[in-house]
C-alpha cells in the first residue's frame, strides 16, 4: 500500500521518462514532485496526467520568487491545475503574494526556508547575515508562517525545532534532503534518513536519486515506506 509521506522527486530529464517511472512504481507511490528541470520537458503537462488519470497527488517545486504581483499571478495560474503543494521562497512578501494567487484553490503554498544543498559557507559567499545556519532557518520558518504559508520546505536537521514553534501548529513540514542508509549524499549537505525525518517532526520526506537512479526503482521505494512506518519513524504526525 502507498504511503503519502514519501514523496517521490522525478528529477528526470522529460516528462516520458517520469511516466515510465511512475509507472514502474504503481500503486506502491502515491505522491510524485515536479521541479524546475522537468519544466521546458513537459513537466506541467506529466503534473496534469498524473493528477487527472491516475490519481496521483502533485508537488510542484517552481521556488517562486519575484515581486508580489508577479509571483500572485504566477501562482493563480498554476492553481487552475488542482495540484496539491507549490513551493515559493520564504520571503514574506513572497509568501503573502502566493497566498493571494492560490485563495479559491486547495493549493498548498509551501515556503522555502533554506536550501538543503547549503550550509554556513554557501551563505557566506551569498551575503546572507552572520548566524548558525539552524537558527536563521527557525527564524524564516517562523516569518513564513506568519505571512501565511501552509507548511516550510526544511532539512530533516531543523524540522524538529520548526515543528515546535507556536505558528507550526496545524502546518505542514516536508523534508528534500532524505537519504535512506547507506545512499550517496549527491549534492546534499544537511540530510537524514527517512526515520528519522519522520521522528523528528516532518510530514512527508522527498526522495529522488535514491529511487530513481537503483535498478530496481520498485523495491527502493518500497523499502523508503518500509521505514517510515517502522518503529523508528514513531511520530505524532501520521
Amino acid at each position: 500500500m502507498p504511503d503519502d509521506r514519501l514523496i517521490v522527486a522525478l528529477d528526470v530529464p522529460h516528462a516520458v521518462a517520469g511516466l515510465e517511472l511512475a509507472t514502474k512504481l504503481g500503486d506502491s507511490v502515491s505522491f510524485y514532485k515536479i521541479g524546475m528541470g522537468m519544466l521546458t520537458g513537459g513537466g506541467l503537462a506529466l503534473a496534469n496526467e498524473l493528477k487527472q488519470e491516475h490519481g496521483k497527488r502533485i508537488f510542484l517545486d517552481m521556488k517562486l520568487f519575484d515581486i508580489g504581483a508577479t509571483v500572485e499571478a504566477a501562482v493563480r495560474g498554476l492553481a487552475q491545475f488542482d495540484l496539491d503543494f507549490l513551493t515559493v521562497h520564504g520571503d514574506p512578501h513572497v509568501v503573502n503574494a502566493a497566498k493571494q494567487g492560490a485563495a479559491g484553490s486547495d493549493l498548498k503554498i509551501l515556503a522555502v526556508t533554506i536550501l538543503t544543498s547549503l550550509d554556513r559557507a554557501d551563505l557566506d559567499a551569498a551575503l546572507i547575515q552572520p548566524g548558525d545556519l539552524a537558527e536563521l532557518v527557525l527564524t524564516r520558518a517562523g516569518r513564513a508562517f506568519d505571512a501565511g504559508a501552509d507548511g516550510v520546505i526544511a532539512s530533516p536537521q531543523e524540522a524538529a525545532a520548526i515543528r515546535a514553534l507556536p505558528q507550526a501548529a496545524g502546518k505542514l513540514i516536508v523534508t528534500p534532503g532524505v537519504r535512506p542508509a547507506g545512499a550517496e549524499l549527491g549534492d546534499q549537505k544537511r540530510v537524514a534518513t527517512p526515520a528519522q525525518a519522520i521522528a523528528s517532526g516532518a510530514d512527508h520526506v522527498v526522495v529522488g536519486r535514491p529511487v530513481w537512479q537503483t535498478e530496481d526503482p520498485l523495491s527502493a521505494a518500497q523499502a523508503i515506506v518500509a521505514e517510515i512506518l517502522s518503529p523508528q519513524a514513531q511520530s505524532p504526525n501520521r
